[in-house]
């Protein structure tokens, strides 16, 4: 219970550790950093998933935001109720069958994700340092980088903080710019086939209809 009365579901920090420890399980299990520049921009990621887990489970600063600046016109009579972290539903109503709809969409696109970095890293260790443009990748360049995206989204959708909305252009920029530095290696390695492959498949957003 809260100081005032108010059940205060918060203050689990277990479970900020466990849900930041299994998403970056799966993550680095087809994402794992080798050089320097990708380590940081993994640290990006780690900060994202600590920020919102820790919002969700631990500390709600968004809430106390939100209820300091609309006092009284926040639209939830008990704030630190956990079902009343999820924005969405607080403030845009729609109860339970907008709670269900919101994980089954959130969900729903980050197994999308997982299974696209998975993809992805199957191609690659299969392909044994070979010039990889079939399967996932046929459809964008850089599969694993754009299924952590969707992951991103889905845990944004579940879960919607300021920290993490603001933290997720830098994630974005963070992967676009090691993603344009390998792009110059392997324009050096495979020379005009990957080239050619460039100008055929886009970055990380497939052309609705179309695959190389």
């Amino acid at each position: 219970m809260h100081g005032d009365g108010i059940s205060y579901a918060y203050g689990f920090w277990s479970l900020v550790v466990a849900n930041v420890v299994l998403f970056l399980f799966f993550i680095l299990s087809f994402l794992t950093p080798l050089r320097k520049r990708e380590w940081r921009s993994m640290g990006v990621t780690v900060a994202f998933l600590i920020a919102l887990f820790t919002e969700m489970y631990g500390f709600p600063l968004t809430i106390y935001i939100l209820t300091a600046i609309l006092g009284s016109r926040y639209p939830a009579l008990n704030p630190f109720a956990h079902e009343s972290g999820h924005l969405w539903v607080t403030f845009f109503g729609g109860g339970a069958a907008m709670l269900a709809l919101i994980h089954v969409v959130s969900n729903g696109l980050m197994i999308l994700g997982f299974y696209m970095m998975g993809a992805g890293w199957a191609r690659i260790h299969k392909a044994a340092g070979a010039l990889v443009t079939d399967g996932i990748y046929g459809y964008v360049r850089h599969p694993q980088y754009a299924g952590l995206f969707i992951i991103t989204i889905g845990l944004l959708i579940q879960w919607p903080t300021i920290i993490t909305a603001a933290m997720w252009p830098v994630l974005i920029f963070a992967y676009y710019r090691l993603a344009k530095r390998e792009e110059g290696e392997m324009e050096k390695e495979f020379g005009d086939a990957y080239k050619k492959y460039k100008e055929e498949v886009p970055m990380f957003i497939p052309r609705p209809g179309r695959r190389r």
